[in-house]
């Protein structure tokens, strides 16, 4: 398969290299998976001859209008890795009129995979081919993507989403799910051989990761009503009553969250207790029923059915973290 991994300036050097390692990695071990060849031929490409990542390295690239000319090297499979870390307003700025897009568009158009991770996932959904789709990016980007992409069915507690022929990765380090995903879609034996290799385990979802007051702060209504769940957080809360005390109706709190964050007020006030009994589970001796009591519920079982519903963990796993 031919793969492009497209880079641009200031990208996110980990996230790279971590996709052109675990691809290298296969091409070598496919012998003992039995492939009669390497899968993967890999051509790092830049808009032009170099780019400089995010640390000041000059990379090598082969110009994208010379790979696009030939027939014979034009991809099969582009990849996307993220910008290196910064504000989402920024991402935006970077992405917006790329020329990248242009290429992303016209290789979806004759049917080559597609697949971003964290902030590459922006480039995919500002050239339209996330639309309509399921995809995740980076928790924390969540509520500027969602603002900025309403058409994609964003889903950012997943690590990784595949979509037909359009993969995603969430936060940095999923680039190594990414990169082991599209193994995985050429020889499951070789995904397998590859992950014992290079040590890479299972992963759990984002939301685990995910902080609700970043999460927050993409609306002021949403803001003000995550500081108003950690100031009642052992109490009831009632959302008619949580939108009078923010001067608001309780219909505009229900759209605003959901806008923001993808998820109703009351899952969002369930984010947040979940988000401190893990911070109290790590870091105190609280027993778990005194934690239940102190993030609102009565009764632990409670607490301890959402954590492995949401978290897809138990409390002792979270306490021995």
């Amino acid at each position: 398969m031919r793969v492009a991994v497209l880079a641009v300036d200031g990208m996110f050097d980990s996230g790279l290299t971590a996709v052109l390692d675990v691809l290298a990695t296969a091409n070598a071990l496919s012998g003992q998976a039995g492939l009669p060849a390497a899968p993967f031929e890999v051509t790092t490409v830049g808009a032009g001859t170099s780019v400089r990542t995010g640390h000041g390295l000059q990379l090598a690239t082969t110009a994208w209008p010379e790979l696009d000319d030939d027939p014979a090297r034009r991809p099969e499979l582009a990849v996307m890795p993220a910008v290196g870390l910064r504000p989402p307003a920024e991402i935006v700025d970077v992405v917006r009129g790329h020329r990248f897009l242009t290429a992303i568009t016209e290789l979806a158009a004759a049917g080559a995979g597609l697949a971003g991770a964290c902030s590459g996932t922006f480039f995919l959904a500002e050239a339209g081919v996330l639309d309509e789709r399921t995809a995740t990016t980076s928790w924390w980007l969540s509520p500027a993507f969602r603002a900025r992409y309403p058409r994609v069915d964003l889903d950012d507690s997943r690590t990784l989403a595949i979509a037909g022929n359009v993969t995603t990765a969430g936060a940095a380090f999923a680039h190594i799910d990414l990169a082991l995903s599209l193994v995985h879609r050429s020889s499951p034996a070789l995904s397998e051989l590859v992950s014992r290799y290079l040590v890479i385990g299972d992963r759990p979802s984002q939301a685990v990761a995910a902080a609700p007051s970043l999460l927050a702060t993409g609306d002021p209504t949403v803001a003000a009503f995550e500081r108003y769940i950690r100031a009642h957080l052992a109490e009831a809360i009632g959302i008619d009553t949580a939108a009078r005390a923010l001067g608001v109706s309780e219909r505009t709190l229900q759209r605003v969250t959901r806008a923001t964050l993808g998820m109703s007020p009351i899952r969002f006030v369930q984010e947040v207790r979940l988000e401190q009994a893990t911070v109290l589970l790590r870091t105190s001796t609280q027993t778990p029923a005194a934690i239940a009591l102190a993030v609102g519920y009565q009764d632990v079982s409670t607490l301890r059915t959402l954590i492995r519903r949401r978290r897809h963990t138990t409390l002792a796993a979270l306490r021995r973290r």
